[in-house]
């Protein structure tokens, strides 16, 4: 199947259909289950090393088991991986067999209905999907530059439009500011510029990194812990992707698209699309990296491959 023929409906067998990855080294977060384990297990079948990072060891394992279950020939492997906790991140990093690492997928998310904080003192939302991937990036960045062809995919969402901007005197939002949809607008703004800051910071050292959607309301664990979000996954199911078309972009984007036409772009249906005006924003990006950082050195965590 060629790109041009790749769109909404595209399955993550037919993206990778001729594609041989044997021998690449990929880290999924949120794997276990919907459209992160769809790109593990594609990934794996197609003859990657993959490494399924997910909250819960015992489920990770379980999908796992899956994957070898459909692919005997298969090796994944499942680690514990709690982005709401920056002890279990570097702890994570510790046990990854990997040298190098030719591809992060920064794919797990949560829409929280109530206000809740990480163990480090952020709301969740922003906590998981961007200060959680912003940590793990650091701590990988310098086995990542060492493959040829080094790439971070940002699972990230059109909710990314909304906020218009991204208000740094409500950032993380507090108790008394939360709503469930606008820290989940937030968080997916997050994804999209810490990817195109991500390209601009190491694109010369032979980094591609870009941000996708994976299309509207897949059946997939993301409203677990929202009850209206959950029930409207149900009821428009069969008029949209399933989980494994729901992969296929991430799986486009990791393994399928020259590194070139990936670089800093935002992704649907196989396609580059363009995101927000404020997605595209460099001193906003900038701003968001320099918060993200001084985070990190709060928590004792140094990047060892420092971009500019």
């Amino acid at each position: 199947m060629t790109e041009k023929s790749l769109g909404s409906r595209s399955s993550t067998a037919e993206v990778l259909s001729g594609v041989d990855l044997t021998g690449k080294k990929i880290i999924v977060t949120g794997a276990n289950t919907g459209i992160g384990f769809e790109a593990a297990r594609a990934f794996a079948a197609a003859g990657a090393d993959v490494i399924l990072a997910c909250r819960n060891l015992e489920k990770s394992n379980e999908a796992v088991a899956r994957i070898t279950e459909r692919h005997p020939d298969t090796h994944p492997q499942g680690l514990a991986l709690d982005l709401a906790s920056v002890s279990s991140i570097r702890q994570f990093c510790k046990q990854i067999p990997f040298e190098t690492i030719d591809v992060l997928v920064c794919n797990a998310g949560l829409v929280p209905t109530q206000y809740q904080e990480t163990e480090d003192g952020i709301e969740l939302c922003v906590g998981v999907c961007h200060f959680g991937h912003f940590v793990l990036c650091e701590l990988l960045l310098d086995k990542i530059l060492k493959s040829n062809d080094a790439r971070v995919v940002m699972v990230s969402s059109e909710s990314h439009r909304s906020p218009a901007q991204l208000d740094f005197d409500r950032f993380p939002l507090s108790k008394d500011t939360f709503s469930s949809m606008k820290a989940y607008g937030q968080a997916k703004l997050c994804n999209v510029l810490f990817a195109n800051e991500l390209q601009r910071r190491y694109g010369e050292q032979g980094l591609s990194a870009c941000s996708l959607h994976p299309g509207a309301l897949i059946t997939t664990e993301i409203g677990r812990y929202s009850g209206v979000l959950g029930l409207l996954v149900r009821l428009f199911s069969p008029f949209t992707k399933n989980p494994d078309q729901g992969a296929a972009t991430t799986v486009y984007c990791a393994a399928r698209a020259a590194a070139e036409e990936i670089q800093g772009n935002y992704f649907s249906h196989c396609r580059n699309v363009g995101s927000s005006k404020e997605a595209n924003n460099t001193g906003v990006a900038k701003r968001l990296w320099a918060l993200s950082e001084t985070f990190c050195a709060s928590h004792g965590v140094t990047n060892q491959a420092k971009g500019t």
